[in-house]
């Protein structure tokens, strides 16, 4: 009897170990519970070879220097025995090392026993926001470049990149949202390279029964694509309606409740493999969280965009519309706030702070009375589609051009070329950000701070980089220099004060890399200067946030 209480004692501390119970009931299916089983290895698994076009961006972007363990697939071993409980794998995660199935609280006994299971935790359910239905078939005939759409073009300046020649050709966006009709003329030229509907397990993202065209299942994303894509000269003209798109169907929109974000990540990853430079959505997920949660660490999607950025891919998502949302809280993701027309704010467009203080959004575009596609007609278009939803989109295309110029920046880089160069720059606030995009300014961020161009900088020293900016705690400051120079690297206030003088040596065809830390400073905008005898000196502006 001592014995048999003993082993009872010890499943219970294991049960109690492996299993998250503070949640398991946000996991409830009517009966049964739906949860991530996470694995401890990746025992026996295989190695996937990512495309060419992966992995040349990995090379350039990624910053996680070995890759392999996130190109393991789960163990088949794991799956095989989870599969013998006679349970169905609704989805794996190569990322998080962890499978989701639907079971009864007994099988989430059994396999808390088993020795390679990490943790047990839910996949939780929320209550869906809907957007307000549109029902509008309203043509555009007026000879227009973009139409009636030229305003949201033109806030964030994209109509200047196009001016250029940029149009977004070989950029790979992935975009994750409801599903996707490519029957309407605006969207019939669209270069689709692959399409998922993770929902249905198959590659048809549009409406496939008459179950989804009742519930309008692909209308919310045809939009979105419309907005970034379209290609109707005199009615809407996308920023990036050359490039190339990854169609990831991951939103259920029949069911109020149950939402899961194992569809997002699974949509995530098989976008990043896929070789997406650009991942953009207008889904978010906050219902089942509490506001301690959107610290940037803790929702699964949040995890996941972190992750994503690592391998090199730029992660642009819509900040909510009234409320926090996951993903939106990722420190390196660009979250994306909604405007009018006039530049205002718009009242649904969330306010930061995130829970540990960050400035929430980024970046804000139109997300007012947005032109977009009808989902009535093949032929229509709308003007009254409001929402961060509508605003994301905006922000991803311009990117694209950015890309498209400069192939060779970082996920982190595009970042701070967007903040640094946005109409609120230099006094960032959690209503605007960094306020309204300027792609034709963050275009020229990295390129008038480069000795590449010596017409626009004929000097024998530059500063490179100025990385991460903005920052908190520290800054890496990097300067080039071409021949002989003595540098001299100095912090000023904007007033011309100086702060502090971190630098002062020869620096002989080389780079020289620099960390500044203001400690007792306050937060605000400071100058780096580097300065030598024979030229004028160089000023990069920086950000310090507290």
């Amino acid at each position: 009897m001592k014995s048999l209480f003993f082993f009872s004692l010890l499943i219970s501390h294991v049960l109690s170990q492996k299993i998250d119970h503070k949640t398991l009931e946000s996991a409830k299916r009517g009966e049964n519970y739906k949860i991530w089983i996470y694995f401890k290895d990746k025992e026996g698994s295989e190695l996937l070879n990512a495309p060419p076009e992966t992995e040349q961006r990995r090379q350039k972007h990624a910053t996680i220097t070995d890759n392999t363990w996130y190109d393991l697939k789960v163990s088949p071993d794991y799956i095989s025995v989870i599969k013998s409980i006679g349970l169905k794998v609704e989805n794996e995660s190569r990322w998080l090392n962890a499978i989701s199935v639907t079971c009864t609280h007994k099988d989430i006994e059994t396999i808390s026993l088993l020795p390679f299971v990490k943790k047990i935790t839910a996949v939780k359910g929320y209550k869906k926001k809907y957007f307000n239905k549109i029902n509008v078939n309203q043509s555009i005939d007026r000879e227009l470049d973009y139409g009636d759409a030229n305003v949201q073009v033109e806030q964030i300046n994209a109509h200047l990149l196009h001016n250029q020649g940029l149009t977004g050709q070989g950029v790979r966006v992935l975009l994750l949202d409801t599903g996707y009709d490519l029957s309407h003329d605006a969207l019939i030229h669209v270069n689709v390279v692959l399409q998922r509907d993770f929902i249905n397990n198959d590659n048809q993202t549009a409406n496939e029964n008459n179950f989804e065209e009742n519930i309008n299942q692909d209308d919310h994303g045809t939009k979105i694509l419309s907005i970034i894509a379209a290609n109707s000269p005199g009615n809407l003209i996308g920023p990036a309606f050359d490039a190339d798109f990854l169609l990831a169907k991951t939103e259920d929109v029949s069911q109020e409740w149950q939402q899961e974000e194992d569809d997002y990540v699974a949509g995530l990853e098989w976008g990043e493999f896929n070789g997406a430079n650009i991942a953009s959505s207008s889904l978010g997920y906050a219902d089942w969280y509490t506001e301690s949660d959107f610290d940037g660490n803790t929702a699964i999607t949040t995890i996941a965009v972190d992750i994503a950025v690592s391998l090199g891919v730029v992660c642009v998502t819509a900040v909510g519309n009234g409320y926090a949302i996951a993903p939106a809280d990722a420190d390196s993701v660009i979250s994306v706030g909604a405007v009018n027309s006039a530049g205002e704010i718009a009242s649904f467009s969330t306010r930061g702070p995130t829970f540990d203080g960050r400035i929430k959004p980024e970046v804000c575009a139109q997300g007012v009375n947005v032109w977009a596609v009808s989902g009535s007609n093949n032929s229509g278009f709308i003007n009254i589609y409001n929402g961060t939803s509508a605003s994301t989109p905006l922000i991803a295309g311009a990117i694209a051009l950015i890309l498209q110029a400069m192939p060779t920046l970082s996920p982190m880089e595009v970042r701070e070329a967007i903040l640094m160069t946005a109409s609120m720059a230099e006094y960032p606030n959690n209503t605007y950000g960094w306020g309204i995009m300027d792609a034709d300014a963050a275009l020229n961020y990295w390129s008038t701070s480069s000795l590449k161009n010596s017409k626009l900088f004929p000097t024998k020293q530059n500063i490179l980089k100025t990385h991460p900016n903005p920052f908190n705690p520290s800054i890496k400051i990097e300067i080039i220099s071409i021949g002989e120079v003595i540098t001299n690297v100095s912090i000023i206030s904007l007033n011309g004060h100086l702060i502090e003088n971190i630098f002062q040596g020869k620096i002989i065809n080389s780079k020289k890399t620099i960390f500044w830390n203001p400690k007792n400073l306050s937060s605000g905008i400071y100058l780096v200067r580097s300065l030598n005898d024979k030229e004028q000196p160089i000023y990069k502006k920086i950000t310090y946030l507290k």
